[in-house]
């Protein structure tokens, strides 16, 4: 690895450490616990892969909570069982197909939503606020620390 690509990396890995901490932070303040909270997959992907498709504003904010709406749905319609949570996950995966926004670490919404049998509240906060903060952080990041451009488009 050239050391150039090795200092990208490290201060891509000091900004996901920030933003893991900032969210560990956030729960504590919102007495939420870390596991309930689907975001530290999302921050990997969007500060270490930030020019990927999946790692832009749309998919990670549309994403969340396309799969979320997915995971409510399954929710009232079959109830809280380990094969709705699977079916909830499946379906998300291509409701974020079609609607554009496929975010991989989304994906784990239906199945906390279905388990948890979580409250609608959860597509507000953690998620809606939580996906545009990290979009926020991001952005700031990139622009401050970083020398790769993000995102490369918001919508």
């Amino acid at each position: 690895m050239a050391r150039r690509d090795l200092f990208l990396w490290v201060w891509r890995g000091l900004g996901a450490a920030l933003a893991v901490g900032a969210l560990e932070l956030a729960a504590d303040f919102g007495e939420t616990p870390l596991s309930l909270i689907p975001f530290v997959t999302s921050i990997a992907l969007v500060l270490g892969m930030p020019e990927a498709e999946p790692a832009q504003p749309r998919a990670l904010i549309g994403g969340h909570l396309v799969s979320c709406l997915v995971g409510f749905a399954i929710l009232w319609l079959v109830g809280p069982s380990q094969p709705a949570a699977a079916l909830g996950v499946g379906l998300a995966l291509v409701a974020m197909r079609l609607t554009g926004t496929m975010h991989p670490p989304a994906g784990i919404n239906p199945l906390l939503i279905v388990l948890e049998h979580l409250s609608p509240v959860f597509i507000l906060a953690p998620v809606a606020i939580g996906a545009v903060l990290l979009a926020a952080f991001a952005f700031a990041w990139h622009r401050c620390v970083s020398d790769t451009p993000w995102p490369k488009r918001w919508l």
